[in-house]
């Protein structure tokens, strides 16, 4: 069977420039209304919760070191090793996901979404702050979402050893995926919960 694992990762590569470019933009449109509106943006900023926004940061770092050890237990020929790291990956994903829903409902509880009247009255750049906080984190929850499938994926291809020493190009992808989502989150997490 034909295997071109250069055209692979460039193709990985490719793909995360381009998402690099799509959050990127994403970051210039946040610093431009931050500057605009830096006195709403900073009493927002004070409605999010730092903490969970810090757990989350650390669930997120650590999962980047369980893929990453998964790759190189994988190329020691430890699948057993590797699929531990793979499921852990997962788990502390929907961990993430999981607080991330928590932190929502307490804004959606409070009135802080997008069209409500609380934030109609809060002014325009409180609006925009919680416009963005929900489209930039919700687009980041769904990169989440992908990453779990594409690492579930990868579980069932070393089950079958598809993924083995020889051949683990699919799981240095998924890999690389998901240090793109964690290197987003680390963008995102000063930018919302920090800069006040």
């Amino acid at each position: 069977m034909h295997r071109d694992d250069e055209a692979s990762k460039f193709g990985m590569w490719l793909f995360i420039f381009t998402e690099i470019l799509l959050f990127g933009g994403l970051f210039v449109v946040y610093s431009m209304y931050r500057y605009i509106h830096p006195e709403a943006f900073k009493l927002a900023g004070e409605e999010l919760d730092w903490v969970l926004g810090t757990v989350n940061t650390v669930i997120l770092i650590v999962s980047s070191a369980t893929i990453a050890m998964s790759i190189t237990a994988i190329q020691k020929g430890n699948k057993k090793l590797a699929l531990q790291l793979l499921y852990t990956t997962v788990i502390l994903a929907l961990i993430f996901l999981v607080n991330k829903y928590f932190e929502w409902g307490t804004k959606f509880e409070h009135g802080f979404y997008p069209s409500s009247d609380v934030l109609g009255e809060l002014g325009f750049g409180t609006i925009l702050f919680f416009g963005l906080y929900f489209f930039m984190t919700g687009l980041h929850a769904f990169h989440i979402v992908v990453g779990i499938v594409f690492i579930g994926f990868i579980i069932v291809y070393v089950h079958q050893n598809k993924i083995d020493a020889g051949n683990h190009q699919l799981l240095e992808n998924s890999g690389l995926y998901w240090h793109l989502v964690d290197l987003i989150w680390i963008f995102l997490f000063p930018l919302f919960y920090l800069i006040h």
